[in-house]
């Protein structure tokens, strides 16, 4: 991709796409320590949208001031277009 700068934006969003599976973000508390507070899986695009599942969140309980922050990880679960389904449903049907 580097070599050849004069593709069209639509061909440089399909190959991120198709080369980032998932998304982990980290972010720095109010307590100072860094966490991880999401973890999205990339199930593709529609139109010029990169469409995101959200696999985990950190759920922030409350926390005394200037204490740690205190959490939780949550998921909604999986959703149906998501690749963990294709694989895990391949597996059973072995």
């Amino acid at each position: 991709m580097m070599a050849n700068l004069n593709q069209p934006l639509d061909a440089i969003r399909r190959s991120i796409v198709s080369a980032i599976q998932l998304v982990v973000q980290v972010n720095r508390l109010r307590d100072g320590s860094r966490k991880v507070t999401s973890i999205s899986e990339i199930v593709g695009l529609e139109g010029e949208s990169v469409v995101m599942e959200e696999i985990y969140r950190f759920d922030f309980h409350d926390s005394d001031y200037g204490g740690a922050v205190q959490g939780e990880f949550a998921t909604q679960g999986i959703m149906q277009r998501s690749e963990l389904v294709k694989i895990t449903f391949l597996w059973f049907i072995r």
